[in-house]
C-alpha cells in the first residue's frame, strides 16, 4: 500500500512538471519581447527581462525533480531530526519519502502560480495571482510543522 502512494505522487508530480513544460511552450510565442522576471512584496513588477526567462521555471523545477528523486531514492543519505535506529527505520523513510514527495507538489504548485502570474502581468499590469505567496509559504510552514510531529510520534 506504502509503495502505491508513493508511486502515485511520483506520477502526479512528474505530471505537474510536464504540464509546467506544457504550459510555458504553449504560451511562449504569445509573450511580448519583455516580461516581468521579479515582483515586489506588494506584486508589482520591478525588474524586466527577455521572454526567454520564462523558461527559467521550467529548468530549475526540473533540476528540483531530479534533486527529490536522488534524495527520496536513497534516505540513508539525507539528515533527520531524530536519530535513525533499526526500529524506527522503516517509519523514519516513509515519512521522509511521504514529505519530500509532498514538498515538491508544493514547490511545483508556487512555480506553476507564479509562471501563470507572471504570463498574466505581461499582458495586464492589474493582475493579481491566483494564489497570494503568503498562503503558498504559510502551505509549506504548516507541512513543516506537521512533519516535526510526525517524526516526533515515531521516533
Amino acid at each position: 500500500m506504502e509503495n502505491i502512494l508513493l508511486t502515485i505522487f511520483d506520477i502526479c508530480n512528474f505530471g505537474l512538471l510536464v504540464f509546467l513544460w506544457w504550459f510555458t511552450v504553449k504560451n511562449y510565442k504569445t509573450l511580448p519581447q519583455t516580461i516581468p522576471v521579479h515582483f515586489d512584496f506588494d506584486g508589482k513588477a520591478d525588474n524586466f527581462g527577455s521572454k526567454k526567462y520564462s523558461f527559467l521555471m521550467p529548468v530549475l523545477l526540473t533540476v528540483f525533480y531530479f534533486l527529490f528523486a536522488f534524495v527520496v531514492r536513497s534516505p540513508e543519505s539525507t539528515n533527520f531530526p531524530v536519530e535513525i535506529t533499526k526500529d524506527n527505520q522503516d517509519a523514519q523513510f516513509l515519512i521522509m519519502g511521504v514529505f519530500i514527495r509532498w514538498l515538491f507538489t508544493l514547490v511545483t504548485l508556487i512555480f506553476l502560480n507564479s509562471q501563470d502570474y507572471m504570463f498574466r502581468y505581461s499582458f495586464d499590469g492589474n493582475a493579481k495571482p491566483r494564489v497570494p505567496m503568503a498562503t503558498a509559504i504559510f502551505a509549506v510552514i504548516g507541512s513543516l510543522i506537521v512533519l516535526f510531529i510526525f517524526v516526533g510520534i515515531f521516533k
